[in-house]
């Protein structure tokens, strides 16, 4: 079942250009939104002990993650691409999380939406990657990854109706898509995910 909702904007087809013409700059950054993501997932684990209806859901996207990171960290390798000295800022989920509300029980729910939307757009540029690779195994690697990343937007909008009311959560995630747009449309063009 389908909880997430559609983006409020389409990647373009100059960011598909510009990460097809230095793939080995877009695994690196790559390799680092995973690893971002398997520390994002276990973040809310520390942050939220008490929400134990989550903690094992969130366990097992973590070590998705990881293992998405380890799978790109082998493609890597194979081509001879290190991984860059620093991980960096993300400046796309700092603008994100620059709008999540400040008091404790709406922060939470901004993070998980945030986290369904990030995911969304993870999984829409998976697949545009996917559709501009020639035949190989690469290709059937960012495949396999779109359909991964496609349910974790998913996981995390139950997630928030496990604690929120269905309204009240849908709202806010459109306003939070709302905001993503924009902060998209004004990054920079380069090879990265974000």
């Amino acid at each position: 079942m389908k909880l997430s909702i559609e983006l409020a904007c389409e990647s373009s087809q100059e960011w598909v250009d510009t990460v097809m013409s230095d793939f080995d700059s877009f695994l690196q950054d790559h390799a680092n939104c995973e690893r971002k993501a398997s520390a994002m997932a276990m973040s809310f684990v520390a942050k939220y002990p008490d929400r134990l209806e989550i903690i094992p859901e969130l366990i097992e996207t973590g070590i998705e993650e990881l293992e998405h990171f380890q799978s790109v960290y082998n493609i890597m390798q194979e081509r001879g691409v290190v991984l860059p000295p620093e991980m960096g800022q993300d400046k796309y989920v700092k603008q994100l999380i620059d709008h999540c509300h400040t008091d404790v029980e709406r922060r939470f729910l901004d993070r998980l939406l945030l986290a369904s939307i990030i995911e969304c757009r993870g999984a829409e540029r998976f697949r545009l990657v996917y559709e501009a690779l020639p035949e190989g195994d690469l290709k059937t690697f960012y495949h396999n990854l779109w359909a991964s990343e496609a349910k974790h937007g998913n996981i995390f909008v139950k997630m928030a109706l496990i604690y929120f009311d269905k309204d009240h959560t849908y709202k806010r995630l459109e306003e939070l898509n709302s905001i993503e747009a924009k902060v998209l449309q004004a990054l920079p063009l380069k090879p990265a995910l974000h």
